[in-house]
């Protein structure tokens, strides 16, 4: 494993004393891309261990539970015994001290500015979404009008029309403002 791991990223630097503790691994795959792991991740984060509404009944003598059978996807019922119950819930309790989560660098909350800052970085790396018009034969007149006289309006009022700033084709029409107040548009 430390041969493919600097094979894989010579760039990540691994203490040599993390090599000599002895680690159990399990991996398990779990859906492609970003979003799968997101969903995945998200259950066993902000979450509790099992929800109120997994518990079909409680007595005197157990607890029956309601789960997901992975291979098949069916909900299936168990009865657990008081005791294996609360051993299996336990198991996902906490020590003292110990967070589920631990925020660290930008995701520091004493970095919020920092982490405001880099985001606003990214967002100017990006090229702007640009959205053509579309083609005269698809828009109806009544929109044809409305460009048209948006056109002229702005034309007489501050010039030659403006290039798209994103695509540096067509031409930039200014056909109103809108203001925080206004929800629906102009």
């Amino acid at each position: 494993m430390v041969a493919l791991l600097k094979k894989r990223r010579p760039d990540l630097v691994v203490p040599e004393a993390m090599w000599r503790k002895p680690w159990v691994v399990h991996c398990t795959a779990w859906g492609n891309g970003a979003d799968a792991v997101l969903q995945y991740l998200a259950r066993y984060v902000f979450r509790i261990a099992i929800t109120s509404s997994r518990i079909v009944s409680l007595d005197d003598s157990g607890v029956t539970i309601r789960h997901r059978e992975r291979a098949s996807g069916r909900w299936l019922r168990t009865r657990l015994s008081g005791h294996e119950f609360m051993r299996r819930f336990l198991q996902h309790v906490l020590p003292k001290g110990l967070h589920k989560v631990r925020y660290y660098g930008l995701w520091h909350p004493s970095r919020r500015e920092q982490a405001a800052r880099a985001r606003l970085l990214l967002l100017l790396q990006q090229p702007a979404p640009c959205s053509a018009w579309p083609a005269a034969e698809a828009t109806d007149q009544a929109t044809d009008r409305l460009i048209d006289d948006a056109t002229v309006s702005h034309n007489t009022a501050s010039g030659p029309p403006r290039v798209c700033p994103c695509c540096k084709l067509g031409h930039l029409v200014c056909i109103g403002q809108l203001y925080p107040k206004q929800a629906t548009g102009p």
